[in-house]
């Protein structure tokens, strides 16, 4: 170790105490800078690096700005969370309607056929049934002054027997002046002159009276198709001309009677399949219904507002929003406890907003059944907020940590620290005499009624959790953590602190620095409980009672010196390539470090800090 000259060790001006830019409040140096206080005046050969002072209100607002930023930051990646949450519900809403269009569909084209099945069935039962006949020999002349259709005008009928029944044996009589069997003749009229030129058949007369011509002369007649009676004069004839035989007559009524007796059966045949097709349709229908029921369900709800209530609420309830709380998650606790109506009535709420809403960890006086417009305006107003939070900066010593919990919750210190006298039962490594180095650096917010226990439980927890992301064994949480607390207390930036890292393993190995000898004013302080000085004197760096005195004392501190962040704790397992043994801080405003492999480089980096002494007053 170089010492300093004589001139320096007694006039030298008292450097000012620095804080920790990097680690939270911290105030301990290490052996590498010079005296002072006038204590002491060796410069030791591992040197440390004081940080650029800075005062601790300056620190915590620095910190509380941190933590602002970091919420504001969060908050923004919860809504754009929340949008693409949005946007995929959307799409899938536009995908049931589809779906929904399709089975509508579907169902409307089985409707449309089975409306047809019955149309058809119903034409099929409204068919009119077909009547037999007349005999086509029968041919209906002319007769009577009556001005019926076919009667030549002036010409008298011809005088014959008596007409006979028109009935025989219980057969329904023939009449041919139903409508009905006039659909089924093929009749056609023609004048006298057409008429005349188209007959060539027989003349002949009603029995018993003169022959008749035929057709009559200037009349008019219904002239039917050529049948075989027109060649054969001995066929079988009506007694009247024009009427059908009594053989004719009964074929027609039987055929009719029969026809009467179907018309029933094929009525019912008709109702069954009406009855079917509806059976079907509504089998179809329901079906539908029931596969599109959840899509319908949830695409109406999607276009409707969500549930909310009015007003400001009634009663009181005490809110909590817990470090990493989006706003998903805030608006799910929201309705939880029913200070909402629904989550998305406050989500809506929240991106309403032209400036987006920054969320606070904290507790945060609240009511009962508030419309989401007065939740979301209570929770932006410092005034419903209750200060129960706290912050433990990096590097921060575990009675400080404690300090500051105590003075954010009104829990007693006593409490916290009886809370934290037992290391083991909380989870430390069985080397641990006491939580320092597991007390987790973070911004922490707890309710009104939390207790010690409850909060000591949250520090320690959390700190575990940081080992665990950074892939710390729990067997190599104890040496992990113990170098860790070194860098936290040395390191004056992130890249400083793998340096740091580098120089700790260095020194550690026997082959490259013998005496293994730390040698950090930072150890020092700590076995002192002193963290307000920068620099220690020969006094304090020869004592040898001091269990954390790596003057002395070679390896590593028998605990940890502080309570380290992710940083260190990465730097402790990925330490700098480089053969870097010592290290000096030569501006303490810019915390510029200087590290060397040789004592010959450390000692001209002495100087260099020393001229920024002279310099700077």
């Amino acid at each position: 170790m170089t010492q300093l000259p004589p001139e320096r060790r007694s006039g030298s001006a008292p450097v000012p105490p620095p804080s920790d830019p990097y680690g939270g409040d911290r105030v301990a140096g290490t052996g590498s800078t010079p005296a002072a206080d006038g204590r002491g005046d060796a410069l030791g050969s591992a040197g440390a690096q004081p940080p650029a002072p800075r005062t601790r209100r300056e620190l915590r607002e620095m910190e509380q700005r941190q933590a602002a930023e970091a919420a504001r930051r969060a908050g923004a990646a919860d809504a754009e969370r929340a949008a693409a949450a949005e946007a995929a519900e959307r799409a899938a809403a536009v995908e049931a309607q589809r779906a929904a269009a399709a089975e509508a569909q579907r169902a409307a084209e089985a409707q449309r056929a089975a409306e047809a099945q019955w149309r058809a069935a119903q034409e099929a039962q409204e068919v009119r049934r077909p009547h037999a006949p007349p005999p086509q020999s029968a041919r209906i002349a002319a007769s009577g002054p009556t001005g019926l259709p076919g009667q030549h005008p002036g010409r008298q009928p011809v005088p014959g027997p008596p007409e006979e029944p028109w009935y025989d044996e219980g057969i329904p009589e023939y009449d041919d002046r139903i409508p009905e069997y006039d659909a089924y003749e093929d009749t056609r009229y023609a004048t006298d002159d057409t008429l005349a030129a188209a007959s060539t058949g027989p003349v002949r007369g009603r029995a018993g009276g003169a022959p008749e011509e035929w057709p009559p002369s200037g009349g008019r007649g219904i002239v039917t198709d050529a049948d075989p009676h027109d060649q054969d004069p001995f066929a079988d004839w009506s007694d009247e001309a024009g009427r059908p035989s009594r053989a004719d007559r009964r074929a027609a009524a039987a055929w009719e009677f029969e026809e009467h007796e179907r018309e029933p059966n094929r009525r019912r045949r008709g109702a069954w399949g009406c009855l079917i097709a509806l059976i079907v349709l509504g089998a179809l229908v329901a079906g539908a219904a029931f596969f599109l029921q959840g899509p319908i369900t949830s695409l109406m709800e999607r276009f409707q507002p969500p549930e909310d209530y009015s007003g400001a609420g009634t009663g009181e309830v005490v809110f909590m929003i817990n470090e990493g709380d989006g706003g998903e998650t805030i608006a799910a606790n929201l309705e939880e406890q029913d200070v909402v109506a629904s989550s998305e009535a406050f989500i809506d709420e929240v991106t309403s907003r032209s400036e987006q809403p920054i969320f606070y960890p904290g507790a945060y006086r609240m009511a009962n059944q508030m419309s989401a417009e007065d939740a979301l305006d209570a929770l932006l107003d410092p005034e419903n907020k209750l200060e129960n939070t706290f912050v433990i900066q990096e590097g921060l010593w575990a009675r400080d940590a404690l300090a500051n919990a105590a003075a954010a919750t009104g829990i007693p210190i006593e409490e916290l620290e009886a809370a934290a006298s037992d290391p083991q039962a909380l989870g430390l490594p069985a080397e641990a005499t006491s939580i320092e180095g597991f007390l987790f650096p973070a911004t922490y917010t707890f309710g009104p009624d939390v207790t010690a226990d409850e909060v000591v439980k949250t520090l320690v927890d959390r700190s575990f959790q940081s080992l665990d992301e950074a892939g710390v064994a729990p067997e190599d949480r104890w040496e992990t953590v113990i170098i860790a607390s070194l860098i936290e207390r040395e390191a004056g930036s992130e890249a400083d602190a793998y340096k740091v890292s580098r120089v700790i393993r260095n020194r550690l190995d026997a082959n490259q620095f013998p005496t293994q000898l730390l040698q950090f004013d930072s150890t020092v302080h700590y076995g002192t409980g002193d963290d307000t000085l920068v620099t220690t004197t020969d006094a304090e760096r020869a004592d040898a009672s001091n269990p954390y005195n790596t003057y002395v004392h070679p390896g590593l501190p028998p605990g940890p010196i502080g309570n380290p962040g992710d940083i260190a704790i990465d730097a402790a397992q990925h330490p700098a390539d480089g053969p870097w043994l010592y290290f000096v801080t030569v501006n303490l405003e810019t915390g510029e470090t200087v590290f060397s492999a040789t004592f010959e480089e450390h000692e001209a980096a002495v100087e260099q800090f020393l001229r920024y002494l002279d310099e700077n007053g």
